[in-house]
């Protein structure tokens, strides 16, 4: 899975090129690992946004060394820390933001019932804010790549990739 001479592979979240030869980090989940979806992040930070998607029960990153050109795979495995096993920790953990409700709860309810008619827990909220966080924190960065100080509804457009 090779992107460039220049890079080994990109990094799952922010799709930043991984030099040959460099540290990166990978789940701890073995679906993260495998052949399928092979996920990889060039830093904790990275890891962090990864962990609120994939909603595992307990995970930490992995240290690992990428491979120099022309080699096959790398040895040694250090865990770095274990993800909270309560709350999803934020990717933006460097300023701690308030962890408070981002979704009109009424409002979701009301749709789901209307929808399906189902019944919706209070830790719905919960977890849905933390993937709005998520998605906030990724378009963040698209605006800022583009030299932007506003988020526009393009810096979004990775949903649509999917």
């Amino acid at each position: 899975m090779e992107t460039a001479d220049q890079s080994w592979r990109k990094c799952s979240t922010c799709k930043k090129p991984l030099a040959w030869g460099v540290r990166y980090y990978e789940c701890s989940v073995s679906t993260c690992t495998n052949e399928r979806t092979g996920y990889v992040f060039c830093s904790v930070g990275c890891f962090d946004a990864h962990l609120p998607g994939a909603r595992h029960r307990s995970a930490g990153a992995i240290e690992k060394m990428a491979p120099k050109q022309g080699q096959q795979s790398q040895g040694a495995r250090t865990l770095i820390r274990p993800a909270p096993a309560a709350g999803v920790a934020s990717p933006s953990a460097k300023t701690q933001m308030p962890q408070e409700v981002l979704i009109i709860a009424s409002r979701l309810k009301e749709y789901i019932q209307a929808r399906s008619e189902f019944n919706t827990s209070a830790a719905v909220m919960d977890v849905l804010s933390d993937y709005v966080r998520v998605l906030c924190d990724r378009a963040i960065d698209n605006a800022r790549a583009e030299g932007r100080k506003t988020v526009l509804d393009r810096d979004f457009d990775f949903l649509k990739k999917g």
